[in-house]
């Protein structure tokens, strides 16, 4: 068994969205919505019995990739910040490519398909993260030595941050600490359907990665953030939230020429053969055209 600090942290994030809820109701009472927060919950129920499911899976490739290692880091006191550290480069690449790539985007649109930004939203996590393969991201850590369980911890730490970053009652932060960490103004752009936002901010904890890979983007008071997908669901419906992209995946790999079939698991989201859709290069060059 592997320490999972997520599941100790439901109460704590149960309580903090009754708070954000009070606080809602006097100064934004638009930053819920009954039906939308209810999908959002009760995604993030699902998320976490499936990931019970499959937890155990993950730890044994981890486990397997540490065996297989010529390598054994052990558990000496300084390995626990570098792996936090090497754990949250590994999820900024993860988290670049589940934008990038349309196989891992469809496990993980579910987490932006809400046009609300709340508490609630955070909890709206994959629950094909494990068809999707989004652990390999995570493999080269045990490759490298670090323990599975370590790995894990390091991971699920690096989740309890990110929930309090969803949410608009936080302004900006300190400069100090905006120059480092990922805060909720940064992450307020990562969930931006605005053209000069899109795919940008992936960060988990450290905005840095960002800035040393150029996809930041500071939030500019002059351009309201509006929030969900480019294609918004305009649905609740619980199983459409969750599995919508999938769902649209098969339907072009049914009608795409051979030659392109591949293209439409790896290409870009919105990505087409015959360019009827437009990703979000497109649609940011279309409005750097007209911003020019």
């Amino acid at each position: 068994m592997s320490f999972d600090p997520v599941t100790l942290a439901i109460p704590l994030f149960i309580i903090l969205i009754v708070v954000e809820l009070l606080w809602a109701h006097k100064r934004r009472p638009q930053a819920y919505e009954s039906r939308d927060t209810a999908t959002s919950l009760a995604i993030g129920l699902g998320s976490t019995m499936i990931g019970a499911l499959t937890g155990g899976a993950v730890l044994a490739m981890l486990v397997w990739a540490h065996n297989v290692s010529p390598f054994s880091i052990g558990w000496v006191w300084w390995a626990w910040p570098l792996c936090f550290a090497l754990d949250d480069f590994a999820y900024y690449l993860f988290h670049r490519s589940a934008h990038r790539v349309r196989w891992f985007w469809a496990s993980h649109v579910n987490h932006h398909s809400s046009q609300h930004y709340n508490l609630s939203t955070a909890l709206r996590q994959s629950w094909t993260g494990f068809i999707a393969l989004s652990f390999v991201f995570r493999l080269p850590l045990a490759f490298a030595g670090f323990e599975p369980a370590m790995i894990l911890a390091c991971g699920g730490i690096n989740l309890i941050y990110q929930f309090w970053i969803h949410t608009e009652s936080v302004g900006r932060m300190p400069r100090w600490f905006e120059a480092v960490m990922n805060t909720p103004s940064h992450h307020r752009v990562h969930h931006a359907v605005n053209p000069r936002y899109l795919d940008k901010n992936y960060a988990g904890v450290f905005i840095v990665w960002d800035k040393m890979f150029g996809t930041f983007v500071p939030e500019d008071d002059e351009d309201q953030i509006r929030y969900g997908i480019v294609n918004q669901l305009g649905t609740f419906n619980l199983i459409t939230s969750v599995f919508h992209e999938w769902i649209a995946i098969a339907k072009d790999l049914w009608h795409a020429p051979w030659r392109h079939k591949l293209d439409y698991l790896w290409r870009e989201p919105g990505w087409t053969h015959d360019g009827s859709r437009e990703t979000s290069d497109m649609i940011r060059a279309r409005w750097d055209r007209r911003e020019s």
